[in-house]
């Protein structure tokens, strides 16, 4: 039953290869746009430093060094896009771009030089290794270049590395949200998802009430009342007596199978002792609908994920049964290489399932409190897809 997508080692180091030359060729063009910023902030910039400098005319000014500004930064933008796959809005003018566009060209410069200096340290790496065939360089000589050469590379490869880092964050902080707004959605998607948990375990708690009041509370009050009518009626009409003790027996009967039941929706004692495949095995056993599950799982999961996927496919299938009026559901399991769990449950139902019901509004909250996502796609008519992705990290 496990399954998965492989990918053969060639076309991943293929893969790698193509990625590092893409990058490779942002840097060079990155230098070579560089110069042609910085010529105009000098040629713009100077006439209109006096008007910088007057706080009259300083918005006016900004706004004129901006306009063009914006041009060569949405070529920044583009490139940022095209080379290292970034995905930002479009680039925006004023103060911003200009800063962005200074510090943009003076990285790029000092890039470019670090690159020229590399170069010509190949250069000379192939005069010593031509002087070595030729037998016109000395040992000496030779294990002194060597030395001197491996530093200087090291020095220029750390300075490159350190400047096309330098080059990811100016890009993040003027076309992306900065690190600080990073912080500031992070914890909003977190308070969120706190109270989605929150809302979701109260709305829990109110059916496993409902269930044990409307269902075994009611079952074992009938259960009482049969027990009570046989000690009553048991010494003038022992038969009778008889045929209430075995109402009460197959009532008591019935009354565990809902303990165990709801029992089960609150948390499943397989999950811990069987896994997440077993468990929903029981799910497919309870279920009044055929239930198809594909686990396509090989290794172990989480136990946080493991439960979520277990109560995504419980409520999905017994929504589908109650509420859908489907004939049949198909469950999918997989992981991708890296990649999260994926569950897909899918029913020919008559579908218009409300996304922002309590029993979905609940599970987007479980999903969303392991940084998952849950997608629900349900058209009048049918069928009914939900798709959850719940990150295995």
């Amino acid at each position: 039953m496990n399954g998965g997508v492989s990918v053969s080692g060639g076309e991943r180091s293929g893969a790698g290869t193509r990625s590092a030359a893409k990058r490779a060729a942002g840097v060079l063009a990155g230098c070579l746009t560089a110069p042609a910023g910085l010529l105009y902030l000098l040629l713009a910039g100077v006439p209109l430093g006096a008007f910088l400098l007057w706080p009259r005319t300083r918005s006016y000014a900004l706004g004129i060094l901006g306009s063009g500004a914006r041009r060569l930064v949405e070529v920044e933008r583009r490139r940022r896009t095209r080379f290292f796959g970034d995905r930002f809005p479009e680039a925006y003018g004023g103060e911003g771009a200009v800063r962005y566009l200074a510090a943009r060209s003076w990285s790029g410069l000092v890039c470019g030089i670090v690159l020229a200096l590399l170069g010509f340290g190949l250069v000379l790496a192939g005069l010593l290794a031509g002087g070595v065939v030729r037998g016109t360089t000395g040992t000496a000589e030779l294990l002194t270049q060597l030395v001197l050469g491996g530093v200087l590379l090291f020095l220029g490869l750390q300075g490159l590395f350190a400047l096309t880092a330098l080059d990811a964050r100016l890009a993040r902080e003027c076309f992306g949200p900065s690190e600080r707004e990073l912080l500031r959605r992070r914890i909003d998607e977190l308070s969120v998802s706190r109270a989605a948990v929150v809302r979701a375990v109260d709305v829990e708690r109110r059916r496993i009430e409902r269930d044990l009041h409307d269902g075994v509370q009611q079952r074992l009050v009938a259960l009482a009342m049969l027990i009570g009518r046989a000690r009553r009626g048991g010494a003038r009409d022992p038969e009778r007596a008889a045929e209430l003790l075995g109402q009460a027996h197959r009532e008591a009967q019935e009354v565990l199978a809902e303990l165990r039941e709801v029992a089960w929706r609150v948390y499943p004692s397989a999950l811990d002792s069987l896994g997440l495949e077993e468990a929903l095995g029981g799910v497919a056993q309870r279920c009044a609908l055929p239930l198809r599950i594909a686990y396509e799982v090989a290794g172990p999961l989480p136990r946080p994920v493991e439960t979520a996927a277990y109560f995504v496919v419980s409520e999905a299938v017994t929504n589908a049964a109650k509420h859908a009026s489907a004939s049949a559901v198909t469950v999918r399991l997989a992981v991708a290489p890296d990649g999260p769990l994926t569950v897909r449950i899918e029913d020919d139902g008559r579908g218009g399932a409300d996304p922002a019901g309590s029993g979905l509004t609940g599970l987007r909250g479980r999903v969303a409190a392991l940084d998952g996502v849950l997608r629900i796609d349900s058209p009048i008519g049918g069928p009914t897809t939900i798709v959850a992705e719940l990150p295995c990290v």
